[in-house]
């Protein structure tokens, strides 16, 4: 039986204390102990699609926040490691804060510049390092909440413009906040994607169109870390649960 995990980051700093941010030797320390444990790293589509290893991991970073390219990628190199960062489109384009609601708090403090994102040139840099880029959206909105005309837009026209600007076929997308149900994932389906990642787990069995991964943060200790890849990694985890669950019910 496989065994796939995909981890879920945002931002890496030294100093900033946010929730979504991890140190970079907090990360080097995570990503280090995984590659000696024998898993080997293949971009987010690659996971859902067709994994090289039985053990293989995927390592993805929402919001293509500038320090990902300064922290992460040196520490990636260093051990032979790419990962997949999902854009959000019209941030990238406008160069503008990454400070929608949750993170907007940040903006008037001392950490403000820890909100800003890479550039399209940046995005194509990693991508010539052999690293994924997706689609985050345009705006990052919950996309549940939206209408079918702008839920297609925010999709289709965040595929095309990364596309465009990184010069590659971008195939997949991170739904904002995990957000996402039945109609969300028709029109991920329509919109030419072939692959989403989510980020509840477990979620019952993975599919391609609703990946769970596992988050980290910046209040994940090293103990608690090691519980997560160990104990929620496993590609058979989630229907192992529906098994359990399934059997409770018939025996009461």
């Amino acid at each position: 039986m496989s065994e796939l995990l995909v981890l879920a980051y945002h931002a890496i700093s030294p100093s900033w204390a946010a929730p979504l941010s991890v140190t970079p030797d907090a990360f080097e320390r995570q990503i280090t102990k995984l590659v000696r444990m024998g898993w080997v790293s293949a971009n987010f589509s690659e996971v859902v699609r067709q994994p090289p290893k039985t053990k293989t991991f995927a390592i993805t970073f929402d919001d293509a926040f500038a320090s990902v390219k300064t922290y992460a990628q040196p520490i990636l190199r260093q051990l032979g490691v790419t990962g997949t960062v999902f854009a959000p489109s019209d941030y990238i384009t406008r160069q503008a804060p990454l400070a929608w609601a949750g993170l907007d708090e940040w903006e008037l403090t001392a950490d403000a510049d820890e909100l800003n994102p890479m550039s399209w040139n940046d995005l194509g840099e990693l991508a010539e390092l052999g690293w994924e880029i997706g689609s985050h959206t345009k705006t990052h909105p919950q996309l549940t909440t939206l209408a079918d005309y702008a839920l297609a837009r925010e999709l289709t026209e965040s595929r095309k413009e990364c596309s465009e600007q990184v010069g590659q076929p971008v195939t997949s997308i991170a739904y904002p906040y995990g957000n996402v149900d039945d109609r969300v994932v028709a029109h991920t389906r329509d919109a030419g994607y072939e692959a989403a990642a989510g980020m509840m787990w477990p979620s019952g069995r993975p599919n391609r169109y609703d990946y769970p991964r596992v988050g980290v943060y910046h209040t994940d200790s090293w103990a608690r870390f090691r519980v997560k890849v160990g104990r929620w990694s496993h590609s058979n985890y989630g229907a192992h649960l529906i098994a359990r669950r399934k059997a409770r019910a018939t025996a009461s």
